[in-house]
C-alpha cells in the first residue's frame, strides 16, 4: 500500500511539474499540445469516464493518464523538466481546470441528449 501511495504522490509531483513545463518558453509546440491535453484532464473536477462505472472509471486513472504523463515527459527537454520539477516542489495546492469540467460536461450532456433523442424518436 504504501508503494502505491508513493507511486501517487510521484504522478502528483510529475502533473505539477509538467503544468509549468507547460508554460516555459522553451517547451516544444508538440509537447505543449500533449502536456497541455495532459495536465487539462489530470486537474479537471470531472472525469471522462466516471468513477462509478465499474472498471472504466478507474481504468484512465490507473493507466491513460500514467502513460499521457509519462510520453509528456520524454517530449520536454531535461533542463526545462529540472527547472519545472524545482518549481512543482513549490507547489503547494492544485489548479483546476474549469474549462476542461465544462467541455466535458458538454460531452456527456450531448450524449445524454442523442440517447434521448434516440429514445424518443423510437416511441
Amino acid at each position: 500500500m504504501k508503494r502505491l501511495q508513493a507511486w501517487a504522490k510521484q504522478l502528483k509531483r510529475e502533473l505539477y511539474a509538467l503544468y509549468f513545463a507547460y508554460r516555459h518558453p522553451r517547451t516544444p509546440w508538440y509537447a505543449k499540445l500533449l502536456t497541455a491535453l495532459v495536465v487539462a484532464y489530470a486537474f479537471s473536477p470531472i472525469d471522462l469516464i466516471p468513477d462509478f462505472i465499474p472498471i472504466l472509471g478507474y481504468l484512465d486513472d490507473l493507466v491513460l493518464l500514467p502513460l499521457g504523463i509519462a510520453l509528456a515527459l520524454r517530449m520536454i527537454p531535461a533542463d526545462v523538466l529540472q527547472q519545472s520539477r524545482q518549481q512543482a516542489e513549490k507547489m503547494e495546492s492544485r489548479p483546476k481546470n474549469w474549462v476542461t469540467a465544462a467541455l466535458i460536461l458538454l460531452v456527456w450532456l450531448g450524449v445524454l441528449l442523442c440517447i434521448a433523442f434516440l429514445l424518443l424518436g423510437h416511441i
